[in-house]
């Protein structure tokens, strides 16, 4: 049996971005990945701005905690995603990478925010889809077993 693929999403702060992309990993994903997600300087907090347009889809973000790359698992991911990092951010091992070039929503309005959040969702599902994951229904409503 195929172990689950590991996807990590990395930011500055890990408050916004890659906290949606984690918890669109696991929505479209399911059990078929473990999803990571973390900062080159983490803030501490998950940005409510996020929280409730995650909420919108049924997902509760407030479950999980911004946390730095130290806290991660010394593993060899399947994906590493980079968003606006830039030299900060260290080498992970991965067998892909990709660096998404996707604006901090962190002072935009809420419908400038929801644009970001839903290009998030395209780009994770097409991570998935280049890792041969079958993306399960996004109305699916979803909630985070933990706060990776």
């Amino acid at each position: 049996m195929n172990h689950p693929k590991r996807l990590l999403f990395v930011c500055v702060e890990n408050a916004n971005r890659s906290q949606m992309a984690e918890a669109f990993a696991r929505i479209l994903g399911g059990a078929a990945v473990e999803a990571y997600s973390a900062g080159s300087r983490p803030s501490g907090v998950v940005n409510p701005k996020a929280i409730a347009a995650m909420r919108e889809l049924g997902y509760d973000l407030s479950t999980h905690a911004s946390k730095s790359l130290h806290d991660l698992p010394q593993v060899e991911f399947d994906f590493v995603a980079t968003m606006g990092c830039g030299d900060s951010c260290p080498w992970i091992p991965a067998r892909h990478r990709a660096d998404w070039s996707i604006p901090d929503p962190k002072y935009m309005s809420p419908e400038q925010f929801n644009t970001v959040r839903d290009l998030i969702r395209d780009k994770v599902a097409e991570a998935l889809t280049l890792l041969g994951v079958p993306l399960c229904d996004l109305k699916a409503k979803s909630t985070p077993t933990d706060s990776r």
